[in-house]
């Protein structure tokens, strides 16, 4: 059985790499999954996901390369999941959480619609064009630090950041 709370992980039987791997990832995977999805219990649920997988399925060869990469997009297209589900299946989903992309939490309704929009939007571009959104905006990645994580060129991310951007931009202004 595998119980992730709070970057702990408790089982009897994972072998001590995974373990480890848990442990140093958990904050970056958890702030990533949050960010995307507003809501700390979805959030959770990414991390649970993603981590179950990797139980199930043991270690792919790409997570061995570059573990913090695999991990990232992994959790992005989990978030992004829950998000087109949320869209299909409203419901009261928000635990006053915050996509959070400009730092700072909404403080009135609009921003709120504002926050939601954004998520929405977001969930419409390909996961790897989200994947990169989040890295730039969110954790402030440079374009050279993202080409690196995700093994592009750095013209590569800066075309597809921009490209990204003017979708979500058009994506947010015909609400």
């Amino acid at each position: 059985m595998l119980i992730a709370t709070s970057g702990r992980l408790k089982s009897r039987h994972l072998p001590a790499e995974f373990e480890v791997l848990f442990q140093e990832q958990y904050a970056f995977v958890h702030r990533t999954a949050y960010r995307i999805t507003g809501n700390f219990a979805d959030a959770e649920d990414v991390i649970q996901t993603l981590f179950l997988r990797l139980c199930r399925q043991g270690f792919p060869p790409e997570i061995t390369a570059n573990p913090r990469a695999y991990l990232y997009r992994s959790a992005v297209n989990i978030a992004l999941d829950i998000l087109r589900t949320r869209r299909r299946h409203p419901a009261e989903s928000d635990d006053g959480g915050i996509l959070n992309v400009a730092a700072g939490t909404p403080t009135s309704r609009g921003e709120e619609d504002l926050h939601e929009r954004l998520r929405a939007a977001l969930a419409e571009l390909n996961p790897e064009a989200a994947a990169m959104l989040i890295l730039r905006h969110v954790h402030g990645y440079t374009d050279r630090e993202i080409a690196k994580l995700l093994g592009r060129s750095r013209s590569a991310i800066s075309v597809m950041l921009f490209r990204a951007r003017s979708r979500l931009k058009r994506s947010i202004r015909g609400w």
